[in-house]
């Protein structure tokens, strides 16, 4: 009987040591888990880009929200107040405008006018230069007195007088057009600034509304009624209902790791659900690389210390946990490196690093 107990013993210790060499070597082996993993989500801090005092408050804590709801007015009269200045300001430009308009219509009807004169100026300087010249003819045969040559004489000079004084006077009247061109060109200029000067006063009323960007949940509300804000308070934070899990694994753990590889995801807070996501992306750099002061190893006091890299895992949407995770919940993972063909190191340093491999190089100098 003991023999044949302990035979049975040393059957299912054999049996089960194959069996978990055969799980190993079968799955274990290619599974690479970590505690060190949270829910994170791109959190949007709300500010406003307009200083004022907060009218009201549309939202509570913990409110859903969608994308375009109002979160917060700031008082707009001032902003209300430019805006009329500034629609007054355009008007008048319009006007100034409109009235340089109408003087070089006028402008051109005088100078119009004026070519007019100075064909009928023409034609008169004309007729006074033919009867000055028959007149001297008869004069020279004594066929009429001086008196009558005198009164030619002065026609003629009359008449070049004239002509002259309208010649004078339409080149008058063409400069005068290019001062009324310019004069429009400037006020074509001031309009634009106008209407400007208009946009940004209604950008600027528009800017009293806060409205929601994304989907998502309030929280860390701070503002409140009557409050003077200014551009760059944190007003609110409206967390996403889209979230992503980041695990920091050990740099020992990384190198069979690639994106699109399956993990396996538990979320401590609602236990017993376990999730299938998949990697998304890896961090440029180790997570110390990223802290406020970075380890100096030249110092002399090198410890060898082992680095944890970020890496992003993306979740499903159709998830039962979908709208339930919260960022900064503690999460375990397991990624399934068997699932996907292990990367070769050129690839596994593409994943790792891309950012730094796609930048272009500097051409060398030959």
């Amino acid at each position: 009987m003991r023999k044949l107990i302990l035979r049975s013993v040393v059957s299912l210790a054999a049996l089960a040591a194959v069996s978990g060499g055969w799980y190993w070597w079968q799955t274990a082996r290619f599974i690479e888990s970590t505690d060190n993993a949270y829910v994170e989500g791109d959190i949007s801090i709300i500010s406003p880009r307009i200083e004022g005092y907060v009218a009201t408050v549309a939202v509570g804590d913990n409110q859903a929200i969608r994308a375009g709801d109002v979160l917060i007015t700031i008082e707009d009269s001032d902003f209300r107040a430019k805006v009329a200045q500034s629609e007054a300001n355009v008007a008048g430009a319009e006007a100034s405008l409109a009235t340089i308009d109408s003087q070089i219509t006028y402008q051109n009807a005088r100078i119009a006018q004026m070519v007019a004169a100075q064909g009928s100026a023409g034609a008169e300087l004309n007729r006074a230069k033919q009867m000055y010249d028959r007149y001297k003819k008869l004069v020279s045969g004594k066929i009429i007195g001086t008196q009558e040559m005198d009164d030619a004489t002065a026609d003629k000079l009359k008449a070049e007088a004239e002509s002259s004084r309208i010649n004078a006077e339409l080149v008058a009247e063409r400069a005068q057009i290019g001062v009324l061109n310019a004069n429009r060109a400037e006020a074509v200029a001031k309009l634009a600034e106008a209407k400007a000067a208009l946009m940004l006063a209604q950008n600027d009323l528009e800017k009293t509304v806060i409205r929601a960007p994304i989907d998502g949940v309030i929280g860390n509300r701070a503002v409140r009624v009557g409050q003077f804000v200014s551009p760059g308070t944190q007003l609110l934070s409206l967390v996403p209902n889209d979230v992503h899990v980041v695990a920091n694994f050990k740099e020992t753990q990384i190198g069979h790791m690639q994106p699109g590889q399956k993990v396996k995801v538990e979320i401590d807070a609602y236990p017993g659900q376990e999730l299938t996501g998949t990697i998304d992306s890896f961090s440029p750099a180790s997570g110390a690389e990223f802290s406020l002061l970075p380890a100096e190893n030249a110092t002399g006091n090198f410890t060898k210390i082992v680095q944890r890299v970020p890496v992003r895992i993306a979740l499903p949407e159709n998830s039962p946990l979908h709208g339930l995770l919260r960022p900064g919940l503690s999460v375990e993972v397991a990624v399934d490196t068997g699932s996907v063909a292990a990367p070769t190191l050129a690839q596994a340093g593409g994943w790792l690093f891309g950012a730094a491999n796609a930048a272009p190089k500097a051409k060398q100098p030959e």
